[in-house]
């Protein structure tokens, strides 16, 4: 298939409807006994990390995996002495009264995945790596030698899907980016193109075969790709009449709160769209963490949330017309499938500009910690020596847009001598005011860069206040406005009462308790003003959930699914009472998300049985002594299948090559083999030099 066929799928929605709840509608496949699709909970895997033919250790890793709530295992087998010690781990399995059902994971080896499947219940292969070559061979194909080709990969995998049929098991298709195959990297490039695409050889070829026990997956170390190749392969499918169960995951995640975010980022925003069936979060840490992370992603869009009447109450929620009735046009984006920031006017906030090409700016409310402190000039010296503290550190997460609560005269003197004890470090601090009357900003206007309405029914007092003193205005609407619409409509009602004052410096926001809600109403008033072409900035803004733990899932699946969309301007997570903590979320989720930078990017696979060295510990080695170059992406392997293929957008690469030796990366290229372990550390960090990445820390 030509990829501008591909292309004109971008006219099509990967959803019915974008501004309701509606889970996609797919077939159901077993897995064993595991129902996955239709109605049935978005079940849960993982992988394990011990050597395959350790059948003791696998086991016991199973076990644990299993009591910690994990539906389905995988193993990987690599060689064909693996794919026999899958069948002693499933009999050591039922003998412990352990039915989950047992995933094979193949790359590269036809016969191991024919071996496999005499003893699990389903088998993934890499259609990038089963049949074809991964060389970064560059080569022009014409349609004939194309055409070819998929007749090769027909023949080599046929056997295995006959097999699979005629023994009841199931098989998943998986393609990841990077790892695409040389004729297809030739053809689309290495995209979500490239990825349905691949897939979709291997369907045909199932399809061809009566076999339709099939799950998909599009995965990617990037959210942004992963998320616009799933929505592509939903809208191809849709195109094509399939309706093939999915199952996500963001591979090699990382560890830590990054893996935890950038998993969250990808997997929770494809749920929100009704888009998941089965999930897998990579984490390089001990697989059974994995499963109560995926537990907090899945349990707003599991069928047992929506009887409770949590998913029903958002379907609901009286958002308007349905995307269907609005015509394809009505959109909050000009591509579903390819990034493109919103365009949007910049705006001055003190010392920040925001929108336009501007870097997303953060804002927190630190009122809670304000409150704190008996005077302004207490609150200046904290705010001082909490910049110092985080610059000392070597870190560029500042405060930057502080939120004040303005509820008495008093609240405005001590904002006042803030800003006058502050002296030059007002430079890098700029200040939004709660105002809760219009009198208190009338007196303090002259105080703040950004002012905010909390009264709707003073709005055009407010305007008229920031209008005469030429301060910008936060529009920013709560789950009930009192003027008893929906918040969407109630702040398209405030941006024309603006509009028809002659006042348009405004930053358009939501206060709302979900991620689900925000989502859905900030794509409606986007799609709303994208009719006319206005380009007000948009404040992303979620910090409903009191558990910090829970509140780190919602950020990230509210900011991945907007700022992967490009919608948002300024940011705003945390609870205002740990300033740190709060800056770091919101940072770390504006990383994880690929809209600023402020720190090394760590693509670590979570391991398996064909690692070299041990993830967990050399990752934390390599973070220690490379974490502080900001923006550089390094890649951290344990073997070669997932070296230059998952690593595909990495500056450098480290990756297992034999035990006890590593191989250097730079993108792609492999240039440094068989260095022993004790010296690669050092050379990473001198070839890191060697190309002008390296600075020293502070």
């Amino acid at each position: 298939m030509a990829p501008e066929t591909l292309l004109a799928s971008q006219g099509v929605s990967y959803v019915p409807d974008l501004f309701h709840y509606n889970r996609r509608k797919t077939r159901v496949v077993y897995v064993g006994d595991v129902a996955v699709g239709g109605d049935n909970p978005i079940r849960l895997q993982s992988m394990t990390t011990t050597p395959t033919t350790d059948v003791d250790a696998t086991v016991a890793q199973s076990v644990r995996l299993v009591n910690a709530g994990c539906e389905i295992v995988r193993i990987t087998a690599p060689t064909l002495n693996d794919a026999r010690a899958l069948g002693q781990i499933k009999k050591a399995l039922l003998a412990k009264g352990i039915k989950t059902p047992l995933v094979a994971d193949i790359h590269f080896n036809p016969e191991c995945a024919m071996e496999a499947a005499n003893h699990v219940e389903k088998v993934r292969v890499n259609p990038g790596n089963y049949a074809d070559s991964k060389i970064f061979k560059t080569k022009e194909y014409s349609d004939s030698e194309y055409q070819a080709e998929i007749q090769r990969v027909e023949e080599r995998f046929t056997p295995l899907v006959l097999k699979l049929k005629a023994l009841g098991r199931s098989l998943r298709i998986g393609s990841n980016h990077g790892s695409l195959s040389d004729r297809l990297m030739n053809r689309y490039g290495d995209s979500p193109e490239g990825m349905v695409e691949s897939a979709l050889e291997f369907v045909r070829i199932c399809e061809k075969n009566n076999y339709y026990d099939i799950i998909l997956s599009m995965k990617s170390s990037n959210p942004k790709v992963m998320i616009a190749a799933y929505r592509l392969l939903a809208a191809r499918m849709a195109q094509e009449n399939m309706d093939y169960p999915f199952h996500l995951g963001v591979t090699e995640a990382g560890y830590g709160e990054d893996g935890r975010i950038k998993s969250a980022i990808g997997i929770g925003s494809l749920l929100n769209d009704g888009i998941g069936d089965t999930i897998r979060v990579s984490l390089t840490e001990d697989p059974e963490f994995e499963i109560p992370v995926a537990q907090q992603i899945a349990a707003a869009y599991q069928p047992s949330a929506e009887a409770r009447g949590l998913r029903t109450e958002e379907k609901n929620s009286g958002l308007g017309a349905r995307a269907s009735e609005l015509g394809p046009s009505f959109s909050h984006v000009e591509s579903f499938y390819h990034y493109a920031r919103r365009p949007t006017r910049a705006l001055q906030i003190g010392p920040f500009k925001i929108g336009g090409d501007n870097v997303v700016r953060v804002i927190n409310d630190f009122s809670p910690w304000v409150d704190s402190f008996p005077d302004g000039k207490s609150v200046a010296i904290a705010l001082l020596e909490l910049i110092q503290e985080r610059l000392t550190a070597g870190k560029e997460t500042l405060p930057e847009i502080l939120v004040w609560t303005l509820a008495t005269s008093s609240d405005v003197q001590k904002l006042m001598d803030c800003r006058k004890a502050l002296g030059d470090g007002t430079a890098s601090i700029a200040f939004l005011g709660r105002f809760k009357t219009p009198a208190l900003a009338s007196q303090a206007i002259g105080a703040i860069d950004l002012a905010y309405c909390s009264d709707e029914r003073a709005l055009d007092d407010f305007i008229k206040i920031a209008q005469t003193a030429r301060k910008p205005l936060l529009l920013e609407v709560s789950q009930t406005p009192e003027s008893g619409l929906t918040p969407a409509h109630e702040l398209l009602r405030q941006i024309q009462r603006c509009e028809q004052a002659g006042y348009t410096e405004v930053l358009l926001s939501f206060n709302l308790p979900k991620p689900s809600e925000l989502i859905a109403h900030a794509r409606h008033v986007i799609a709303e003003l994208n009719k006319t072409s206005k380009t007000y900035p948009f404040h992303v803004r979620v910090t409903g959930n009191p558990s910090f733990s829970d509140l780190r899932i919602d950020a990230s699946i509210g900011f991945g699914s907007l700022f992967c969309d490009g919608i948002g301007d300024t940011a705003q997570t945390g609870r205002g009472v740990d300033p740190n903590q709060d800056l770091a979320l919101v940072y770390n989720v504006l990383q994880g998300a690929g809209v600023r930078i402020t720190k090394t990017e760590f693509v670590s696979c979570p391991s398996c049985g064909r690692t070299l060295f041990d993830l967990q510990t050399t990752t934390e080695r390599i973070k220690t002594q490379t974490g502080h170059l900001k923006g550089v992406k390094i890649a951290i392997m344990g073997c070669i299948v997932n070296g230059p293929g998952e690593m595909a957008d990495a500056d450098f690469g480290y990756v297992g090559g034999a035990p006890g030796r590593i191989n250097l990366y730079v993108g792609k290229e492999c240039v440094e083999k068989g260095i022993p372990t004790e010296e690669a550390d050092n050379r990473l960090i001198h070839l890191i030099k060697a190309h002008g990445k390296w600075v020293d820390p502070k």
